[in-house]
């Protein structure tokens, strides 16, 4: 190994020691003082970027350890991403665990090693250093679900989570070790070339472990048939732990099924987008309609995330580059949005009280008119209604969905949008013609008001100059 291998995986590393840092400093922190934990975590996240930025390959994709690991543009916008998510998924929970007697050390360095375990898998060029990032992220998640040990709710989620993920994760493993077994290899450039050099390797035991890693990377992505999971963490989780669930880690799913789909089984195109399509077809479906009978509001943006997942996965069936491109401009988007949204959610609750359903919204313009604007603009921008970035999302998924025949499929995304239009409307008629009887004044310091507005003015920015992003995700899949 050279010193170019350990420079691309520096951010990595540079974030692993740092998480020792924070670690080692938080036994010696009182509970009083918990804030020293939040800023040690906060800098560590910037010094991550700073790394990240100094580190970024400039025209090409860099393979290092012997071909295990890839430092490209692609992975580098996605770990930026999820750094920037990770810092205000922090920012936004601050305030609620310290209100809520949850500010323990914990909850951020979970976070901290879910972030680390997302752009392993961010950078996997190896089946096996793909799953050891989504194992690291695995067990993250599972205890963040559960870090409120008093809560019955969240200790049932968290175990429901433990199980299914352990079920999920088995049967990728088990697909990983078929197809290593038919191609001889874990590389993802080496079954690419083996399945282009070899076409009686595109055989039934082949397809047998193809359809178990869709199964796993189906689950890790929340989609139907394999969604049981999500809306109820979700549910079951404290606020801030689903806006972690709902935002960076969504980025490490894109990730996933980019590599070792496109990248690794891009020969299989044509076997595995039926599978995709039908999934993706069932998650849209399934994920709109059941969000109308909702009424928690962190279950109702669960089903909503199926049905966006829904999107992107049909980005993905393409088989195109321009598809690709826009799969990464929807999943970049999309966590813009849900970031904001279970934003909103923390800033309507206080001590012992989670603002968790869509009645807590009533009169929310009443008591504070700015918010109840960020709120709209966030619900919009999800529903898909121009000029908000949702609507550009979508469009340039149906674009491309019908640039390879697939009108029917596209047809089914227009209606299935008009339909989860009106949950997200429900909202919006909730905070400005529904009187609220709760009239307490919104509790959140300065600097998240500040976050939390401009994470919501950016869903109008992006889709009003949409450009630069789009250029960026067609330079980098395109």
């Amino acid at each position: 190994m050279t010193l170019t291998d350990y420079i691309a995986a520096a951010p990595e590393m540079t974030l692993l020691g740092l998480i020792c840092v924070v670690m080692l400093v938080d036994l010696f922190v009182e509970d009083e003082s918990r804030m020293v934990t939040f800023w040690l975590s906060m800098a560590s996240l910037a010094i991550t970027a700073i790394v990240l930025s100094a580190t970024a390959p400039v025209d090409q994709s860099r393979e290092v350890f012997f071909g295990a690991y890839v430092s490209d543009p692609f992975s580098q916008i996605l770990k930026l991403g999820a750094v920037l998510f990770v810092a205000v998924s922090f920012l936004y929970a601050r305030d609620y665990l310290r209100a809520n007697d949850l500010h323990k050390g914990e909850y951020y360095l979970l976070g901290l090693f879910g972030l680390l375990g997302m752009m392993i898998m961010m950078s996997a060029n190896n089946l096996l250093i793909m799953y050891l990032g989504l194992e690291t992220l695995a067990l993250s998640m599972y205890a963040l679900v559960a870090i409120d040990r008093n809560n019955v709710l969240a200790a049932e989620s968290a175990m429901k989570y433990f199980v299914l993920g352990a079920i999920a994760s088995g049967a990728l493993l088990y697909g990983i070790s078929w197809v290593y077994g038919v191609t001889g290899t874990l590389s993802f450039n080496e079954i690419s070339m083996a399945l282009a050099m070899d076409p009686s390797l595109n055989n039934l035991p082949l397809w047998f472990g193809l359809a178990f890693m869709i199964v796993g990377i189906a689950f890790k992505f929340g989609a139907v048939p394999f969604h049981m999971w999500l809306p109820d963490v979700y549910e079951g989780a404290r606020t801030p732990v689903a806006l972690y669930l709902a935002s960076a880690p969504k980025l490490a799913a894109l990730a996933l099924i980019i590599r070792i789909l496109v990248q690794g089984l891009g020969e299989l195109h044509e076997t595995w987008s039926t599978m995709i399509m039908f999934v993706a077809v069932l998650s849209i479906l399934v994920g709109n309609f059941v969000a109308i009978a909702q009424t928690n509001i962190k279950r109702m943006l669960g089903y909503s995330t199926i049905a966006h997942v829904g999107f992107i996965l049909l980005a993905i069936y393409t088989g195109t580059d321009g598809g690709y491109a826009s799969a990464l401009f929807y999943a970049l988007t999309y966590v813009v949005s849900a970031a904001g949204a279970f934003g909103i959610v923390i800033l309507l609750s206080r001590r012992g009280y989670d603002a968790e359903l869509l009645s807590d919204f009533k009169g929310l313009n009443a008591r504070s008119p700015w918010f109840a604007l960020m709120m709209l603009f966030l619900m919009f921008s999800m529903a898909g209604v121009p000029p908000f970035v949702g609507f550009l999302s979508k469009l340039y998924v149906i674009r491309e969905v019908l640039a390879v025949g697939g009108v029917g499929l596209a047809v089914l995304m227009v209606v299935a949008s008009v339909i989860g239009a009106y949950y997200y409307l429900r909202v919006i008629w909730y905070m400005y013609f529904e009187q609220g009887e709760d009239q307490a004044v919104l509790q959140a310091s300065t600097d998240t008001r500040l976050v939390l507005s401009l994470n919501s003015i950016a869903v109008l920015a992006l889709g009003i100059m949409p450009g630069w992003l789009l250029a960026m995700c067609i330079a980098i899949l395109g």
